[in-house]
């Protein structure tokens, strides 16, 4: 989980908040299996722990619009370019980093990966939007208001949402992804404060960041609750589609929302802003041991070392 924001990634990256310099503030990423996923100015990279103990270290030239495109990167349309470029690069390497813990010469097909992706989207549209929608309709008789039908079936959105992360932070293998998910951020922190990439120097750094994705996910649902509040009900059907309709909007707003919260949170009325997302993350991330640590700097430096590749082969 997890502006590139995420920069230009999504969420927004874990590394553009108060801390760093404007070029260190472009790095982020989100957690794999048994690894960390970092999305760097011009690379995406990706490393992971093999099975045999050594490090899988993988990356790629980053392809997106927001490099060269001034209306990709304008205000509430960069979010809508970096959650759709968030959503493929991290299930590719989530998919890829899945291939590493199989045996060699296994690997998933592309195929599989569309599978998982449509499967994923479908179980979150069911039980986000179509499960608190069906549970607010059959409170109609006794709310007669459509706002504060709206209005609940937000809230009742939230609580599915701490009530999943909560339930899945007991499953172990992913807690293990919970305290890769740490690692990043703490990585993230030492390389914006200029710190050594070393264990024993990331290892002060908080597992909370600002710019995280479970913090975007909780200003989501935030800003869901205001924008549906006032959408009229008309039939299941035209609902749940307008609502479909209405996530692209409610995440470019939710974009600019936590990018101004992070950029400053040194302002009291910020801090409050992005508190609650960070106080969420005591849920989605875990304190990392010196093996995971070592493969957030691992992936760190393939984001940067594939940068100074695309800026000397740019000059």
């Amino acid at each position: 989980m997890s502006d590139g924001a995420r920069g230009t990634q999504w969420p927004p990256p874990d590394g553009e908040g108060a801390g760093g310099t404007q070029s260190t503030r472009l790095y982020g990423g989100q957690a794999v299996i048994e690894g960390v996923m970092i999305r760097g100015r011009r690379t995406v990279a990706l490393a992971c722990r093999r099975p045999d103990g050594g490090i899988y270290r993988y990356r790629e030239r980053l392809r997106s619009p927001l490099l060269g495109s001034r209306l990709a990167r304008a205000p509430f349309v960069r979010g809508v370019v970096v959650l759709w470029e968030s959503i493929s690069y991290g299930m590719r390497m989530l998919m890829r980093s899945a291939e590493v813990q199989m045996p060699a010469g296994q690997e998933l097909g592309s195929g599989g990966n569309a599978g998982v992706l449509v499967v994923a989207l479908a179980a979150a549209v069911v039980l986000f939007i179509g499960v608190p929608y069906l549970v607010t309709g059959l409170l109609q008789r006794l709310i007669v208001s459509a706002v504060a039908l709206n209005v609940a079936e937000g809230l009742i959105r939230l609580a599915l949402l701490l009530g999943y992360l909560a339930a899945i932070s007991f499953l172990p293998d992913i807690r293990r992804v919970f305290a890769y998910h740490g690692a990043e951020h703490m990585t993230i922190h030492a390389f914006e404060h200029g710190d050594p990439l070393t264990p024993e120097r990331i290892a002060p750094y908080p597992t909370a960041h600002a710019r995280c994705g479970t913090a975007f996910l909780l200003v989501v649902v935030v800003v869901a609750i205001v924008v549906f509040a006032f959408v009229p009900r008309v039939n299941v059907i035209v609902d749940i589609a307008i609502r479909l309709v209405l996530v692209v909007p409610v995440a470019a707003i939710s974009y600019e929302v936590l990018k101004l919260g992070a950029a400053h949170e040194r302002i009291p009325a910020m801090r409050l802003l992005v508190a609650p997302g960070l106080v969420l993350q005591r849920l989605t991330t875990r304190r990392p041991d010196e093996r995971m640590i070592e493969v957030a700097v691992a992936s760190l430096e393939e984001a940067l070392a594939g940068d100074r590749e695309a800026e000397a082969e740019a000059a």
